[in-house]
């Protein structure tokens, strides 16, 4: 403060004497110390200046004219000369250096957010004073920069004077809207409405003017604007330039723009229930909670405003992307507001959560299981849900196939067609939901009364496309869907039962289980996820053993994004370990059936930061422990994040709780929780990349990759192989493929290769060189015929990489001609 007070008696005393050129030197060389930013106390000197006489501060700014001009001044004194003579000049006769400040602002437009310290307001305050507008980019960066929780006061001010444009520009969906209603003043008051959603909820009076601005345009025409800017969510027109620490800026949204997106969602609530707001109401949850990299989900409190739209919107298809999104949202904040609004749908109607969700699941237009016809003229349009997708086919009016869309249904039915082609994409999307939600049946422990059974599973348009390809239960009689009919494995019809259970391999004998693969077989069914083939993970001697948890799981190195990812796919509770002082819980999943909670405990790997962390501190890597069980109750347990102990905070003098004994953990919840832990190792274990053959960071993971990659196979190996072994003898290429032990061996050309079936990892003779193939994001799967089961993405990769190297003369991609 002092120092302030020194320099603000220099300034007098210099302007006193008309030493306008030595103070503007001095000036400057304060910007240089303070780097251009006037915060507190230095936002005293820029006080001390604006008082000076006019005719001083003319002086002075004539003065910093020169100093801009000079030779030795530097891109950072011309930016502070800008900054003192709009604090200088104002008021003042003239416009100085003006194409130069137009310049600096242009600048400024590519920028995300300013800092509030470096004064750039005064820059754009003199550019108004001349008259002249501010070009759209550099309104948006004085707005972003002005809306953190704790904004400067003389920039959030500033801000509030730029009325316009309507929104920021940068993002594709705000620039349609804009020129959407740049000409109907309704629509553009609408418009300017949105943006005042400011709050986590709309209030009574925001509805009110909301509705009022709604009913001249009309409900149906508000969906008509509305709607086809959600689909642009996402998109930007211009990129922002990036500073270095700074998170993708371009991925996430303008945060102005989003509390407009917010507005748009509480205005499509209030109007009457409509398939396409449902549908893009849903997709935009998705699109809001896609992650950017140091930023995290792009904009939780769209995602959110989202989900409280669709929850306030009547009707099955608002309830529907309600449930298929709680089956795919992973954010806690999200999957809270989910979960709250598929509670209340169900308490309202006097029924379960699970139930609520089972009838919540629309037909999509289909009038039999997996399959619709449509007439459009002389066309018939088939829908037909086909494994995992649904395709859209077309048959003219003889009857014949054909490939395309016809002409005539483009010209007379393109409404229609807008409409088919929509339920194709939400089929293929709430497949993948009901898919998903199934196989978490196992550890709900439901039963159904038969007849609501077969009404919401076995006969469901949708969902009976998943149901039919699984096994059963009916009255304890293991049953499955062929020839158009419920039949046991021996064959016979099951007209009617009492009880439905998901049929489940544990309790069951190995005689059973292969019965059951074998039926599955004879009838070509394929299984949306492994059933029949589930692994099987029971107790083991060095479990009984250690009593009370499992190190079948630990010392393994893990990616921790994809591990988190999983987890939270999985229905686990997991938090990012950083790099600081702090602790953290381990995984859990909580298991309310059971009255029980699974523990995976995890720590961060490695002390390099940078190297061994992102950029926003968060370890790339994790090391594993334990597997433990707990009463769902028991408080829970923490460990610093680097490593150690874990241990259970208690309250109030309370006794910890001992974990529960493996041996009395239920058999399918022990083999459940494990395969979940199995399913983590196996896909974000650093042994499945095939780039790690050095080690990673100075080599220090060598010998962990070298044992996983090559190593002993784990349970769903183990299942891998046994498929294998039945289906290697069926390809085209069987002659040339065996399978021993952990491998399977492909005899090309040039070498013999053995495939890891765990990794997928690949040696060659001679010497059992290692080759790296690194496979393509989603490969295809091979024609290989009939598969038990959908989703083993590795199996599939195993088999392409078998497929091109028993042909492995033909393989012209130089990566890998490099190393044979």
């Amino acid at each position: 403060m002092g120092d302030v007070q020194r320099i603000r008696s220099v300034i007098r005393r210099r302007a006193a004497a008309g030493e306008a050129d030595e103070l503007a030197v001095e000036l400057l060389k304060l910007a240089a110390g303070n780097r251009g930013h006037w915060v507190r106390p230095w936002d005293g000197v820029l006080d001390e200046v604006r008082s000076l006489p006019s005719e001083s501060r003319a002086a002075l700014a004539e003065a910093l004219v020169t100093q801009y001009h000079a030779d030795e001044a530097g891109p950072a004194a011309r930016g502070n000369a800008l900054t003192l003579i709009g604090v200088i000049a104002r008021g003042l006769p003239g416009d100085r250096l003006s194409a130069e400040r137009l310049k600096r602002l242009d600048e400024l437009g590519r920028r995300h957010t300013l800092w509030y310290g470096e004064r750039h307001e005064l820059l754009a305050e003199a550019e108004l004073a001349a008259g002249r507008s501010l070009a759209p980019a550099v309104v948006a960066a004085f707005r972003r920069s002005a809306l953190p929780a704790y904004p400067d006061k003389a920039l959030a001010v500033f801000a509030a004077k730029l009325t316009e444009p309507v929104l920021n520009v940068g993002e594709e969906w705000a620039e349609r809207a804009m020129r959407d209603t740049r000409d109907i003043p309704d629509q553009q008051a609408l418009l300017r409405h949105a943006t005042t959603a400011t709050a986590a909820k709309p209030t009574r009076q925001w509805e009110q003017q909301a509705r009022t601005l709604i009913e001249p345009i009309g409900a149906d025409r508000v969906r008509a604007v509305l709607l086809p800017w959600l689909t642009l969510v996402g998109r930007r027109t211009f990129e922002l330039d990036r500073r270095e620490y700074e998170s993708d800026v371009n991925s996430s949204y303008d945060p102005y723009n989003a509390n407009a997106l917010r507005g748009v969602t509480w205005v499509l609530a209030l109007l009457p229930a409509h398939p396409d707001t449902a549908r893009a109401l849903g997709t935009l949850v998705e699109t809001s909670l896609r992650k950017v990299a140091g930023i995290g989900p792009r904009s939780p409190k769209v995602a959110n405003a989202a989900v409280t739209a669709l929850s306030r919107i009547d009707g099955g298809p608002a309830l529907a992307e309600l449930a298929r999104l709680a089956t795919r949202v992973t954010y806690k904040g999200t999957l809270k507001l989910l979960d709250t609004a598929l509670r209340t749908r169900a308490e309202a109607l006097g029924m379960s959560r699970a139930e609520i969700e089972e009838l919540a699941v629309p037909a999509y237009g289909l009038t039999e299981v997996g399959r619709a016809e449509q007439q459009l003229g002389d066309v018939t349009a088939v829908l037909e849900v086909q494994g995992a997708k649904v395709v859209l086919g077309w048959r003219n009016s003889a009857g014949k196939a054909v490939k395309s869309v016809p002409a005539a249904v483009k010209r007379d039915h393109a409404e229609e067609l807008k409409e088919l082609k929509a339920a194709v994409k939400d089929i293929d999307k709430m497949l993948s939901a009901q898919s998903e939600r199934l196989d978490r049946q196992f550890l709900a422990d439901r039963t159904w009364p038969y007849a609501v059974w077969r009404e919401r599973y076995l006969d469901h348009p949708l969902v009976g496309t998943l149901a039919r390809r699984l096994l059963w239960t009916v009255d304890g009689t293991t049953v499955g869907f062929a020839d158009g009919e419920l039949r046991t494995l021996a064959g016979d019809p099951v007209p009617e039962g009492a009880e439905v259970r998901l049929w489940h391999p544990v309790g069951h004998e190995p005689a059973e289980i292969v019965a059951c693969r074998d039926w599955l077989e004879r009838h070509g069914i394929t299984q949306p996820f492994k059933q029949a083939h589930r692994e099987l993970y029971l107790l083991t001697d060095a479990e009984r053993a250690t009593g009370t948890y499992s190190n079948r799981y630990a010392a393994h190195v893990l990616r921790q994004h994809q591990f988190n990812s999983l987890a939270a796919i999985r229905g686990w509770r997991n938090k990012l370990r950083l790099m600081v002082d702090d602790t953290a819980p381990p995984a859990t999943r909580e298991l309310p059936q059971w009255g029980l909670r699974a523990e995976y405990w995890i720590h961060g790997e490695g002390d390099g930061y940078g190297e061994d962390t992102t950029e926003s501190g968060s370890y790339l890597r994790l090391t594993t422990d334990q597997v433990r069980f707990y009463p769902i109750d028991a408080a829970e347990n923490s460990a610093h994040c680097s490593g150690g102990e874990y241990d259970m905070w208690l309250r109030d003098g309370a006794a910890p709780v001992e974990s529960v004994p493996l041996a009395d953990v239920p058999p399918l919840v022990l083999s459940e929780v494990l395969r979940d832990v199995d399913l983590f190792v196996g896909v974000a274990s650093i042994g499945n990349d095939p780039t790690w053959q050095d080690g990673g960071p100075e080599g220090r993971f060598r010998e962990y990759w070298t044992s996983y990659g090559f190593g002993e196979l784990n349970q769903s190996a183990e299942t891998r192989r046994a498929t294998l072994e039945r289906l290697v003898p069926r390809l085209a290429i069987a002659d040339r493929c065996t399978i021993e032990g952990r491998f399977l061996h492909v005899k090309g050309e040039r070498h013999t290769y053995k495939i890891h079936l765990g990794s997928g990892n690949i040696l060659m003779t001679p010497n059992d060189q290692y080759l790296c193939i690194v496979p393509k994001a989603g490969p295809a799967a091979p024609q290989t015929g009939y598969l038990p089961f959908e989703g083993d993405r590795l199996l599939a990769v195993i088999l392409s990489k078998a497929m091109m190297l028993a042909d492995d003369t033909k393989i012209t991609d130089p990566t890998i001609l490099s190393q044979l």
